[in-house]
């Protein structure tokens, strides 16, 4: 494992990349060499990994940012580490694969990740993603400290902006921090359709259409947790999220 110096207390600040802690965890030394080169090039401390088990030991020890997540690891996969470091503690993760699997896509995001991208991809796309889920979560983070007023119900759809938590029927369904912005999104403006690209713009803070493909699966996940009824598809448009009629 690779070690970077790291800051005297790790504590993040506002500046994208500013003393932020990113774990790679990839066994492809020519993939992580560009990785760990690129980010620490945009300001992030980086540590590397190269197996499953030294993930999870590396992620529990060095309390990192946000994890870069490969699938296919040594020891165990890359979806066994996201299951073992967020019961450690909720923490972005960028999952990787090297095969253009929406099986594995919807997978990774049911056991925690918050976003993925399908090798081979630009360092420039990866890094401008890194930058956009660590800005998520500091919205996030700012969201949970801002008292809202009164919670949104869609008929038996309840969403607490405060809390940022989301039930059906009464029971609370646990929705990482991109599906309840997606949520949110769609809640904003329920029964109107809004485009793959609207929503990547909103929900990813990313205008590259290549990435529309993200929004499709996240709306997968989504529909799992809260019925696959309440997001309607309109083809060859986008999604709109809808509410009992009046």
């Amino acid at each position: 494992m690779e070690q970077t110096h790291t800051s005297h207390n790790g504590t993040a600040t506002t500046t994208p990349g500013a003393q932020r802690r990113v774990l790679v965890v990839e066994d492809d030394a020519t993939i992580v060499d560009a990785i760990a080169t690129r980010l620490r090039a945009e300001g992030f401390l980086v540590q590397t990994a190269g197996d499953g088990p030294s993930a999870v030991d590396t992620a529990e020890a060095w309390q990192p940012d946000l994890l870069i997540l490969d699938i296919m690891l040594p020891g165990f996969d890359g979806l066994e580490v996201c299951r073992r470091v967020q019961a450690q503690r909720p923490v972005p993760v960028m999952m990787l694969t090297a095969r253009d699997d929406e099986t594995d896509m919807l997978v990774g995001l049911g056991v925690g990740a918050d976003d993925y991208m399908t090798k081979p991809f630009s360092m420039r796309e990866l890094a401008a993603r890194v930058h956009v889920l660590l800005r998520r979560m500091e919205r996030a983070a700012l969201a949970a400290t801002t008292p809202r007023s009164g919670i949104l119900r869609l008929g038996e759809l309840e969403i607490d902006h405060a809390q940022r938590r989301v039930r059906v029927r009464s029971e609370d369904v646990h929705l990482t921090p991109t599906e309840f912005d997606l949520l949110v999104c769609l809640a904003n403006t329920p029964r109107a359709v809004l485009s793959r690209e609207q929503l990547l713009a909103e929900v990813w803070d990313w205008a590259d259409a290549s990435g529309t493909r993200t929004v499709d699966s996240h709306i997968k996940a989504l529909r799992r947790k809260i019925g696959a009824e309440r997001i309607r598809t309109v083809h060859g448009v986008g999604y709109a999220l809808e509410t009992p009629t009046p």
